[in-house]
């Protein structure tokens, strides 16, 4: 099959691509609180806060969880791109302490453009990554569309009294972050060069089901998982949810190899700029450099979770405190 380098036919790439985390917000700000409907189940988690997904308790002892996530290609081999969008669609059931069930692919093409050959791998390492997760995929969507796009819409089971929720931190809780920060910058140094970043590829496809099962065993309640709005988006997040002040030790945050090297290299994504404009005004930068601080929003594709609790075998990198008072929510120390 001929080399096609599938990254050039996106705008972007990964999770990068993300509406902007505000914008969206106030898109879906009228949807939040709406009359809930005369139907089946009772819905724990939704819109309020910005989760990772929904849950929806559907009898005692089981609630249901459910999620959608797809974006253009983040890199350019074809199967690999699909192990990603799968591990990451189901990160987001793992995020809220469940157990992925089905899942069905969603896939936009340009028939036209891109042999169809190509779309079968893409569909094929999504199926492999849900295997290994022991996740039915069956059947799905697919429409033609100008930009490759591909994900999934997951569905999961949780215990509707062991969910992991973003809105329940408390002060004193350490922060711990189970994959290494830096996906961003290396994504878009390999669309820009063409250069394989196989680290970032194995740690992008890894599933989060491990930190998952060995929070609920440690009885954490809060955690979310760090994707396309930076560790600094997603803990403005939890700790706004929470009514808390995040800190963060940056000397403990850990990176993938070559991660500075490629922030250097000015291999910085618009999406990353974006997440941290979004958290400044919410940021106590303390002695932090801007780059310092462009790392931590780095958008990540298909991130570790990030977790209100020590989970041993990965470092704590902070910890939550009372709200500061003026609008802080993070610290950076």
């Amino acid at each position: 099959m001929t080399i096609t380098r599938l990254t050039q036919y996106a705008h972007g790439g990964g999770c990068a691509c993300k509406i902007p985390p505000g914008e969206l917000e106030a898109v879906v700000a009228g949807l939040v609180g709406a009359e809930t409907p005369n139907g089946p189940g009772e819905l724990l988690v939704g819109l309020d806060d910005g989760d990772d997904a929904a849950v929806v308790k559907i009898m005692r002892g089981t609630a249901i969880v459910a999620t959608a996530d797809f974006f253009t290609p983040v890199v350019d081999d074809a199967y690999d791109w699909g192990r990603i969008a799968a591990a990451n669609a189901l990160s987001d059931v793992y995020a809220m302490g469940g157990t992925p069930v089905v899942g069905v692919n969603l896939l936009a093409w340009p028939r036209e453009l891109l042999p169809m050959e190509l779309a079968a791998e893409v569909l094929r390492g999504g199926l492999d990554v849900a295997r290994e997760a022991a996740c039915h995929v069956a059947g799905g969507h697919s429409v033609d569309d100008p930009e490759p796009k591909y994900g999934m819409a997951v569905t999961g089971v949780a215990d509707p009294d062991r969910i992991l929720r973003n809105d329940q931190g408390a002060p004193g809780m350490p922060l711990t972050l189970t994959k290494p920060l830096g996906i961003g910058v290396l994504n878009s140094r390999h669309k820009a060069t063409g250069e394989v970043f196989a680290h970032a590829v194995a740690t992008m496809s890894a599933l989060n089901r491990d930190a998952s099962e060995a929070a609920l065993k440690a009885g954490v309640v809060c955690a979310t998982d760090v994707t396309g709005f930076g560790l600094l988006g997603h803990l403005h997040k939890l700790a706004r949810a929470s009514g808390l002040t995040a800190r963060v030790d940056a000397a403990a945050v850990p990176y993938l190899e070559g991660a500075r090297e490629a922030l250097r290299g000015g291999y910085v994504s618009g999406g990353t700029r974006r997440n941290l404009d979004w958290v400044r005004p919410h940021l106590d930068p303390g002695s932090a450099s801007e780059d310092e601080l462009l790392l931590l929003a780095d958008a990540q594709t298909s991130g570790g979770l990030l977790i209100a609790g020590e989970i041993p075998g990965h470092p704590v990198i902070g910890e939550l405190f009372p709200a500061h008072g003026d609008g802080i929510t993070i610290q950076v120390r």
